[in-house]
């Protein structure tokens, strides 16, 4: 008897012993698409042990700097100039886009830049990115402004081809996570309670089970915890 008959089989056999049927077996070829073409979209910043994003005030200073990919980690400030490096298109909501927008253009021609800030600088100016806001705006720097219904336009991105996408800005964000859209969770937490400001997490309309895929820790006690959404 070849081997996946006899597991078939034996399940067959144990389930009725234990006084069920046995549901039986399939197995079929999903559409490309279908099987994880689909583009994936991450929402990533960091985050304090609170849970937010930033602290009242649009204050920013726990993080160690400007922005969400700034720290006083020279690794991990790496890990997040290798995930820039690695996406395939950003998505911005307007106040993070003008925050990264005022210094990262221009960073690797200041007196004084690291190698690691030049790198991101470029790495950051060479990524496609697009910015959603209801107000329109000059945008440069391989940008693309939408004016229009966020979730419709990141719907539509998922589905064409292309790299992973990320997700930025907790508006923006929010819009994703309740329709469903965000495929990745990963929390950049620093060890700092600042008691208020934006959450990370938006409310939802119902619960999100989700796999952890990874932990790591940097210097100074800051810890990434990496989850995908349970599909």
């Amino acid at each position: 008897m070849p081997s996946s008959e006899r597991e078939d089989y034996l399940r067959t056999q144990i389930a009725h012993r234990l006084g069920f049927r046995a549901a039986p077996v399939c197995t079929y070829k999903n559409d490309s698409r279908e099987a994880g073409m689909m583009r994936k979209l991450t929402f990533g910043m960091n985050v304090t042990l609170d849970g937010y994003i930033a602290a009242p005030g649009d204050d920013l200073g726990w993080s160690g700097g400007e922005g969400p990919d700034s720290s006083s980690s020279d690794e991990l400030f790496q890990w997040w100039s290798d995930r820039v490096g690695a996406t395939g298109l950003a998505l911005y909501g307007r106040k993070l886009w003008e925050a990264m927008s005022s210094h990262w253009p221009t960073a690797d021609q200041q007196p004084g830049a690291t190698q690691a800030e030049i790198e991101f600088a470029r790495r950051w100016r060479d990524m496609p990115k697009v910015v959603f806001s209801s107000t329109p705006r000059t945008v440069d720097w391989n940008t693309r402004l939408v004016t229009g219904d966020a979730v419709a336009e990141i719907t539509r991105l998922k589905a064409e081809d292309g790299g992973p996408m990320d997700i930025v800005g907790a508006t923006l964000a929010g819009a994703a996570m309740r329709a469903g859209l965000i495929d990745e969770y990963a929390l950049v937490t620093h060890p700092v309670l600042v008691g208020g400001g934006t959450p990370f997490f938006t409310a939802l309309d119902s619960w999100v089970n989700l796999n952890l895929v990874e932990t790591r820790t940097f210097s100074g006690g800051v810890v990434l915890t990496r989850y995908e959404t349970r599909r």
